[in-house]
């Protein structure tokens, strides 16, 4: 086991000799197999190694015990160890997640935040360690082709992210089971792995023993080795968009020589010629030049864009994060609006600081609708007509000429709403729109259009769901 896994961190270079390792351990086998793993090459790579361990709160007396044994173990084997308590259910009612959502996100919180502290302390550059193996991997593989994922997203878990590494993604739950046992190392058995509420968990219970049981036993190793070869296309093809862009794409630059930032482009007469994949790899290099990440560009917005190209002069479709995408007779641009979700709100009272209004963070997914299906009353998720959009969808606040359609066929202007709801002047600037043009599907955390409601007759669900910001404007 030690083997392997050290000859995986070389090939993938997560680590490197006299290196600093804040490691999560949450008890269980694949973390306390992580764990002591970096315990026993600590002295041959002359390491420093840390634990954090993260109590949910969701498990009662079950959640103190696996604190009390991580800290127990690190006590036994001199690792320092911070035990931290986060409040997950609260978080997930406050911003309409679920457990699973805002248990992971407090926890990576929680890392950084212990990371960084040590990197104040020491001085030095601080990895993060955490417990995904190779079956973790086949599962999220597995998940995100279920819920319509892209390339990237079939390219599985990553062994490095930023200061995030993996070194067990290179054996399975067997294995790591197997080594525990022969090192003689106990370790705490989580019962929320087995609630079957959660997706992953089903997966894993359920779909996987299945397969491999009915289809092949290796099913997982499969799986793994197409995603290798999944993700090695994706680099590819981002590569060969980067390429050319080099030679069609087209920047705006200052008087100074430097670009603008305000917008970049591509010649779209050439682009018209390209194969649709390269298209897309191209529309999606231009997004990440101009906004910094692709974390809200959906595959809707990369279709709408792509069609632009076969639209006349003139056409444009409204994009996440203050985004625009316009066709000229020569070019399609992406650019900077003056609508951007980052928007800067007036000076507060008296005190000349300027206020950051932040955006939610939207997901969509979409997937086929049945009879019986039980629609969310969740205020941050809400159902709507997939086949009933017919444009780019965009996450921004109220612009001239917003709309939404009413029960029976009339209309109402946002600013009308906005009025009748009693919603301060200074503040109705600050309610966030899920916009379709000026089409409003959903003035986020109140109501949403009549016009992209689920009905008998839906055949596609386009589920979106808010998972942060201030998004009600309260």
């Amino acid at each position: 086991m030690r083997k392997q896994v050290e000859e995986f961190i070389q090939k993938q270079e997560l680590l490197t000799k006299g290196e600093h390792v804040l490691t999560a351990v949450s008890g269980g086998a694949d973390s306390t197999c992580l764990l002591y793993l970096l315990i026993q090459m600590r002295e041959d790579w002359d390491l420093e190694v840390r634990a954090v361990h993260v109590n949910h709160g969701l498990r009662g007396k079950e959640a103190d015990r696996d604190a009390d044994f991580t800290k127990a173990f690190c006590k036994e084997y001199e690792v320092p160890c911070s035990i931290r308590r986060v409040p997950v259910r609260e978080t997930a009612g406050a911003y309409g997640l679920s457990l699973e959502e805002a248990a992971r996100s407090l926890r990576y919180q929680v890392l950084k935040e212990e990371a960084c502290s040590w990197e104040r302390e020491s001085g030095k550059t601080v990895k993060i360690a955490v417990a995904h193996h190779g079956d973790d991997n086949a599962e999220t593989i597995l998940h995100n082709l279920f819920r319509g994922s892209g390339l990237r997203g079939l390219g599985g878990i990553r062994p490095v992210r930023e200061n995030i590494i993996r070194p067990l993604l290179t054996v399975t739950r067997r294995e790591i089971l197997t080594y525990l046992k022969q090192e003689g190392i106990c370790f705490c058995t989580d019962s929320s792995n087995q609630w079957e509420s959660c997706t992953r968990n089903k997966l894993r219970l359920k779909v996987m023993p299945l397969i491999c049981a009915q289809v092949n036993e290796r099913a997982s190793e499969h799986i793994l080795q197409a995603s290798e070869r999944v993700h090695q296309a994706d680099e590819y093809l981002e590569h060969q968009a980067k390429l050319w862009l080099e030679q069609y794409g087209v920047r705006e630059y200052d008087t100074e020589g430097r670009a603008s930032g305000e917008r970049t482009g591509a010649d779209a007469r050439q682009l018209y010629r390209e194969p649709e994949i390269i298209q897309t790899y191209v529309i999606r290099q231009l997004i990440l030049e101009l906004a910094g990440s692709r974390k809200d560009i959906t595959s809707i917005h990369v279709e709408a864009l792509r069609q632009l190209l076969y639209k006349q002069a003139g056409k444009q479709v409204d994009l996440p994060d203050g985004l625009m995408g316009r066709r000229t007779y020569d070019n399609l641009w992406i650019e900077r609006t003056t609508h951007s979700i980052d928007k800067r709100t007036q000076h507060g009272a008296g005190d000349g600081i300027c206020r950051e209004e932040k955006a939610p963070s939207v997901e969509f997914e979409v997937f086929s609708y049945e009879k019986g299906m039980e629609i969310p009353q969740n205020q941050y998720t809400k159902w709507f007509d997939y086949d009933k959009i017919k444009g780019a969808l965009s996450v921004r606040t109220r612009q001239r000429g917003d709309y939404f359609l009413l029960p029976g066929g009339g209309h109402k202007t946002i600013k009308a709403y906005l009025i009748d709801e009693k919603v301060p002047a200074e503040q109705r600037d600050n309610v966030f729109l899920l916009a379709e043009g000026s089409h409003i599907l959903w003035i986020i955390g109140r109501r949403i259009s009549e016009a992209y409601k689920v009905t008998a007759e839906t055949k596609r669900i386009l589920q979106v769901h808010i998972s942060g910001g201030k998004e009600d404007g309260r």
